[in-house]
């Protein structure tokens, strides 16, 4: 798992507990880190005394995990943010991290699979893709794998995986 998103709680006793721990499809970050920015806006000297840690430089760490996973040989991999579009509920994490990266969003039909080899549509051609930060389920993924009927996937994506040519994160 590269990407994993914890929910951890600490009771009366100081105790941690993990509520919950995703490994798919992980989601609020976005959240955390607008929150933290707002925060130290109106509260700069408790960060200052209490020591908080910072998390700022959270779309760094991601952006460097999702370079490690390129496919052999891709020093300079191009990797994008594959969302279902405007209507998922966490779409607003997905442009948020696609932005502090510094990498494009995506949807399904951005993207078109040729010889196992996954490219986006631009409007100068085809561009490879090297790295995938997929934040669609499963299910809706490949529709030649999966579910047939899913619009939100790429037809071939899996494949692509399969044969090495593209990295998913959380695959």
């Amino acid at each position: 798992t590269h990407i994993s998103g914890t929910d951890f709680v600490r009771d009366g006793d100081g105790e941690f507990y993990v509520l919950e721990d995703n490994l798919r499809c992980p989601s609020g970050i976005s959240y955390v880190l607008e929150n933290r920015a707002v925060l130290k806006r109106i509260l700069p000297s408790m960060f200052q005394t209490m020591k908080v840690r910072p998390v700022s430089d959270y779309g760094d760490h991601l952006y460097r995990t999702l370079k490690h996973i390129a496919p052999d040989g891709k020093d300079d991999p191009n990797i994008i943010v594959l969302t279902p579009g405007i209507y998922n509920s966490a779409y607003f994490e997905h442009t948020y991290l696609a932005r502090q990266m510094g990498i494009e969003i995506v949807e399904g039909r951005d993207l078109v699979v040729r010889d196992q080899r996954v490219f986006m549509r631009t409007t100068r051609g085809l561009h490879p893709v090297h790295v995938i930060y997929r934040r669609i389920d499963n299910d809706f993924l490949d529709p030649t794998v999966f579910r047939s009927a899913s619009m939100l996937g790429v037809p071939g994506i899996v494949g692509a995986y399969r044969a090495g040519k593209v990295s998913l994160a959380n695959s």
